[in-house]
């Protein structure tokens, strides 16, 4: 029996109580029964921005997992995902004490182990903190699990396993698929997070694949300082890649470096099957003559080869814009259901190809598609299954990176190039004319098949012997739908032929029952013509929605914003936890609105929200 996870439970149920009983009111005005509600975007947004201070307030689990919900459009509306990209993962480190007890458990005395080490963390996050030191083989940074955060951690992941049956009574089916691998896929990657084992085997793994690549630099590790809760890597300096105005200062081509971060993606995903799957700008730096560097290995993955296969056929459908391949790499991927309305996805990816393209949308094309969407199907039908979440989640997040790089990229055109050199583009082209052959052999077999077929067939109807077996599919329950009506209907009408005999030869009391029981079948007449309501997400266009941000909002809009584990190691992110206004500066230079995490100690430019303060006994224990 796990008291603590007990008590996380009431601490959670107490923030979102309000909330749920909300969205439970949109479906049914009085909870149980009456009208659905419409709820405004204004609305979602004043919500959104509660669910966050939640989220903050109940500390580093839900941070972790509002970040992954900013990345997941099949599972929240617009207004939650732009209000969840503000999340930071800078939290107040942990005390030097704690920390050290942590370090010296795993490598023994500091003072034998490092030569020199600044006990000031230079980055810290919500499962980690960040040191800087010193070896007899140079500077390194040491990466420390955050005391306590194993069992913090475990009782939230019951809390979310217990919670998730509530939840799923508010949302409809698609979405409630979504929301299952979302939370099987939250627990398996914060677990992976925390494991720092794992986390240095993955950042070899991939470190190796780009040995002889000079476009690309990943620390090395140092193995002897490096258990499961510490990691001692190497420290690499560089430009923060979000730093617009000291890239362009050193002179470094940004549509280059944007090129070559989605080439690297590409190659992890589509070539390698392993790759590091949290590249927002706080993990991605750049040094002076254009080098792509890679912090943090936590969150990385792997791509099995059937999904490597699609993603290729998908690419490649894209370069073409053939909207029916595309459509197709989806359902067989999982994603799109077999029954989507196929004329409205394909215009809606078509404006998808079109935002990747760098092309200018007109607003009232992006308000028609999305209103198509809402009238034709009452639930959009994409999904995520689990071993896709992380490969979209790295697709949005380098797509803002490189926008903020570069306006005006083409990711299709990248990716197409990508995908020639590396032979895809001939082996298709090979592939295509193989398949034909083989459909030419097939039909010359069926001309010589088909007219003795035929011939029996037509035999048999001369005879009269011919019988058509025919089976109806009901997969959507329409025939039982219209007899439960009929069944209500005939026993509405019984039920007021009874009352109204009841009352003029009986009592009134038989009268009275009659009567109730006719209101109830009503009633449940009624119900079975509702059509089925839930949480609905809208196409999201990233490029569209950041130029209209621009626009709307001047510098207060957000491009990618900062969804992380802090600034990096290099100098720049060193400086932005020396003060909060630098880090308001680095925030200003990338265009972003983050939402800071300070420790109270009441500098300007940042938000003063204490993480543990939902659950303060839980954290410190």
């Amino acid at each position: 029996m796990n008291l603590r996870a007990y008590r996380r439970f009431v601490t959670v149920a107490r923030q979102f109580l309000p909330l749920l009983l909300a969205y439970a009111r949109d479906r049914n005005r009085f909870l149980l029964f009456g009208s659905s509600r419409q709820v405004s975007a204004e609305q979602r947004r004043e919500r959104a921005a509660a669910l966050l201070d939640s989220l903050l307030t109940l500390g580093p689990t839900f941070i972790k997992l509002g970040q992954l919900l900013s990345t997941r459009p099949d599972v929240l509306p617009p207004e939650y995902i732009d209000e969840f990209t503000k999340l930071q993962d800078e939290v107040p480190p942990a005390p030097w004490a704690e920390a050290k007890q942590v370090l010296e458990g795993e490598l023994g005395p500091v003072e034998e182990n490092f030569e020199n080490f600044d006990t000031e963390s230079i980055s810290g996050a919500s499962l980690g903190q960040v040191y800087y030191a010193e070896t007899e083989n140079g500077p390194v940074a040491v990466k420390v699990r955050r005391p306590g955060v194993e069992d913090l951690v475990e009782a939230d992941l019951r809390v979310i396993r217990w919670s998730l049956p509530i939840i799923m009574r508010f949302v409809d089916e698609t979405r409630s698929f979504s929301l299952e691998t979302l939370a099987d896929e939250f627990a398996k990657t914060i677990r992976q997070e925390m494991d720092y084992g794992r986390e240095r085997r993955m950042l070899e793994e991939i470190s190796e694949n780009f040995a002889d690549d000079r476009r690309v630099r990943i620390p090395d590790v140092d193995r002897s300082r490096s258990t499961g809760r510490v990691l001692t890597m190497e420290y690499v300096e560089g430009t923060k890649i979000s730093n617009i105005r000291e890239l362009d200062d050193l002179g470094v081509d940004r549509t280059a470096v944007a090129e070559t971060l989605q080439r690297v993606y590409l190659q992890m995903i589509v070539e390698d099957g392993v790759f590091h799957a949290d590249p927002h700008p706080g993990n991605l730096a750049v040094q002076d003559d254009g080098t792509l560097v890679f912090y943090d290995f936590g969150m990385s993955g792997y791509v099995d080869a059937f999904i490597q296969e699609k993603i290729v056929d998908f690419y490649m459908a894209v370069a073409e814009q053939d909207t029916d391949a595309i459509l197709d790499t989806l359902i067989e991927m999982g994603t799109l259901k077999p029954d989507a309305d196929r004329e409205v996805m394909g215009e809606v990816m078509e404006l998808a190809i079109a935002d990747a393209r760098g092309e200018d949308i007109e607003q009232y094309r992006v308000q028609q598609i999305v209103q198509q969407v809402e009238d034709t199907i009452y639930e959009f039908p994409l999904r995520l299954p689990a071993n896709l979440a992380l490969v979209l989640r790295v697709a949005t997040v380098v797509e803002g990176v490189c926008v903020t790089l570069d306006p005006d990229f083409d990711f299709i055109a990248v990716a197409t190039d990508y995908l020639g050199d590396q032979g895809y583009v001939e082996a298709g082209v090979r592939q295509f004319v193989t398949d034909r052959a083989d459909e030419v052999q097939q039909a010359a077999q069926s001309a010589i098949r088909t007219p003795p077929k035929l011939e029996r067939t037509l035999d048999r109807i001369d005879r009269d012997d011919l019988r058509v077996n025919a089976d109806i599919e009901d997969s959507d329950g329409l025939l039982a739908t219209l007899a439960r009506r009929l069944v209500y209907g005939m026993a509405l009408s019984a039920g007021i032929v009874s009352t109204a005999v009841l009352y003029a030869f009986s009592t009134v009391e038989a009268a009275g029952v009659a009567g109730g029981a006719t209101v109830l079948v009503a009633g449940l007449l009624y119900w079975s013509f509702r059509s089925k309501r839930g949480i609905r997400a809208q196409p999201q266009f990233t490029r569209q929605s950041m130029r209209e941000r621009q626009e709307g909002l001047g510098d207060e809009g957000s491009a990618v914003g900062e969804i992380g584990l802090g600034a990096g190691f290099g100098p720049d992110g060193e400086e932005g936890d020396e003060g909060s206004g630098d880090a308001d500066e680095d925030a200003d230079r990338s265009d972003a609105t983050p939402v800071a995490v300070e420790d109270g100690s009441g500098d300007e430019g940042g938000t003063d929200i204490d993480v543990t303060a939902g659950d303060s006994e839980d954290v410190e224990s």
